[in-house]
């Protein structure tokens, strides 16, 4: 491995990852009869055999230990009209009874919610976490995959939402 000679500033390296355009998710899991939601736009595949995907969580975020312990968790691929809840899932702290009432949204096979209006969703079991500095990087193998709406996505490039 190749160590580097002077640091990045990471102000400098958020602006320039920022320019690689992402499609805006939002991820669940269900723990003990509560749900648990957070915001996410670090969602790819990994796989085609097995079906893999990941996610990463932020360690210090209450949903890391969450989808950790609960060991599966949804995807649900946000429309442009979602904006909202992308917004209102991406904020600390919220409490978390009653957090899905705004959004219509239904139970998937592995009990974790999904939102009736996204353009994708997926279902997963945690195959493997590891260590991503101050996030993990949860992946998991797909047990259920849906195309509910042919929207337009919704996007984030440079810090801003952004629509096609």
């Amino acid at each position: 491995m190749h160590s580097i000679e002077r640091p990045v500033d990471p102000v400098t390296y958020r602006k320039v990852v920022g320019r690689f355009a992402t499609g805006v998710a939002i991820v669940t899991t269900r723990l003990d009869d509560v749900d648990h939601v957070m915001t996410v736009n670090s969602f790819t595949s990994v796989s085609l055999d097995p079906l893999l995907v990941l996610f990463c969580a932020e360690k210090v975020a209450r949903f890391h230990d969450a989808v950790l312990e609960a060991g599966v968790w949804g995807v649900s691929v946000l429309p442009a009209s979602m904006e909202d809840a992308s917004r209102f899932f991406a904020h600390r702290g919220r409490p978390l009874n009653g957090q899905l009432a705004r959004w219509p949204h239904h139970l998937g096979e592995s009990g974790v919610a999904l939102f009736d209006g996204a353009i994708a969703t997926v279902e997963c079991v945690t195959t493997a976490v590891h260590d991503g500095g101050d996030h993990s990087i949860v992946v998991g193998e797909v047990t259920a995959l849906d195309t509910p709406s042919d929207a337009a996505p919704l996007l984030y490039h440079e810090g801003r939402y952004k629509t096609l």
